[in-house]
Formats: C-alpha cells, sequence, structure tokens
C-alpha cells in the first residue's frame, strides 16, 4: 500500500521539529515498526495443506459446549448426574478425545511440512489444558 507523500513530508515535518532526546525515540520507534512490517513481508505464505492442518490443530470445542462438559463433569463428580446425562457425558469426552487424536496426526504432519521437530509445534499449539481435564 503506497502512502501519500503528504503524510511522509507530515511526518518529515514532525521529526524535525522534535529535540534530539524525542527525535531518538521516534526513530526507535521507526525502526520497530520499520523492522515489523519487513516479517510480515517476509512470512512464509501458508500452503492450503498448511491452513486445513492448522484449522485441525486449533479446533476447539465451543464456549457452550466447555460450559456443559465443565456442568457435566461436575455433576457427575458429586455422584447427582442422570442416565441421560452420563450418557451426553461420555458423547463429550468421546468427541474431545477424537479431536486430540485427529488434533496429534495434524501436527505430526504440520512438523514434517515445516520441517521442524515436534515439540515445537505442541509448545506453540497445544493450551496447557485440555478440554478433558
Amino acid at each position: 500500500m503506497a502512502v501519500p507523500t503528504e503524510i511522509r513530508q507530515r511526518a518529515i515535518a514532525l521529526l524535525e521539529q522534535l529535540p534530539g532526546e524525542s527525535l531518538v525515540k521516534a526513530v526507535e520507534f521507526l525502526e520497530t515498526l520499520s523492522h515489523e512490517a519487513l516479517q510480515v513481508s517476509k512470512s512464509p505464505k501458508s500452503s492450503p495443506d498448511e491452513v486445513a492442518l492448522l484449522q485441525i490443530i486449533q479446533r476447539r470445542l465451543s464456549s457452550e459446549e466447555q460450559d456443559r462438559l465443565a456442568y457435566l463433569r461436575q455433576r457427575n463428580e458429586m455422584g447427582a448426574i442422570t442416565d441421560t446425562e452420563y450418557k451426553e457425558l461420555l458423547t463429550y469426552i468421546e468427541r474431545v478425545e477424537q479431536q486430540d487424536a485427529k488434533r496429534a496426526e495434524a501436527l505430526i504432519k504440520l512438523a514434517q511440512l515445516r520441517q521442524v521437530n515436534l515439540q515445537v509445534l505442541i509448545n506453540e499449539f497445544l493450551p496447557t489444558h485440555s478440554n478433558v481435564a
């Protein structure tokens, strides 16, 4: 995206008005912005395969489903769960386990695709707690 010349001129005029100490800070800030923009432009674009794997890795229960699962787990721990609720709890647990298995498979494939150690991706993508724990 091209920045209009008048904005650049305004930025230069503002820089020229700054006292020495503020000018140093302004230049440091501009260097940081420039570096960030350069990193974004250099970052490789994700392949369709990588995007599909990332979607699997990042898939989680919705917040409503997580709340319901937590409620059912609590009822089960208290011994106050009905048979219907227990079946629902087992369905959630099975679903989470299936998602975890698919997530593990996708992490392995992504590690191979990116040619990085699997532990790097595990640290990057997996939360410190699971949907079931």
